[in-house]
This record gives structure tokens, C-alpha cells and sequence, in this order.
């Protein structure tokens, strides 16, 4: 499940660099010709990032949500719990291997 969240981030991480790089080239495109000046461009491209990554938290935020509730709907066992869970057998048979 971890592994589907990371590939869905990563995606969306792309996505966003994808658009980043496009905005950024339209920017010094209307900048080179004159249509806005560099402080404007800088303002739009900073816009963007901000937002992104506002955005890319609060999805982040979200999917979290969303999976901790369908783990607790199916009664999934977490990945805390099989460790504390291995923790725990490891430390009986090393006190039975005493005995």
C-alpha cells in the first residue's frame, strides 16, 4: 500500500515539474518579447510553486486519511504492529533459548 501511495506522490511530482518546466519556458518566452517584465514572470513562477506545493500537502494529507481509514475499515494489521509483533516473538524465543 506504501509502495502505491509513493508511486501515486511521485507521479504527481512529475506532473507538477512537467508543468513547472512549460510555465517557466511561456515566462522567459512573454519576458524575451517584451509582454511582461521579470518581476512579473518571477511572480507567476513563484505563484505556481507555492501553490503546488500547498496543493501536494494537502493531497498528501488526504490520501493519508484515506488509507489509515480503509486500514481501520478492513481491519488490516499496520506495519507498526507486525514490527512491535516481531519485536515481541523475538524477545520470547530469546528468553525460551535461555531455558
Amino acid at each position: 500500500m506504501e509502495d502505491l501511495f509513493k508511486t501515486f506522490l511521485y507521479t504527481g511530482v512529475g506532473i507538477v515539474s512537467e508543468t513547472a518546466d512549460k510555465l517557466q519556458s511561456s515566462v522567459n518566452n512573454l519576458v524575451e518579447k517584451g509582454k511582461i517584465n521579470e518581476q512579473e514572470g518571477e511572480k507567476v513562477v513563484n505563484h505556481l510553486f507555492e501553490d503546488a506545493n500547498a496543493k501536494r500537502q494537502e493531497l498528501e494529507t488526504n490520501v493519508r486519511d484515506f488509507v489509515q481509514k480503509g486500514l481501520e475499515q478492513f481491519n488490516w494489521v499496520s506495519k507498526a504492529e507486525v514490527e512491535a509483533l516481531n519485536a515481541r516473538i523475538a524477545e520470547l524465543e530469546a528468553k525460551l533459548a535461555k531455558k
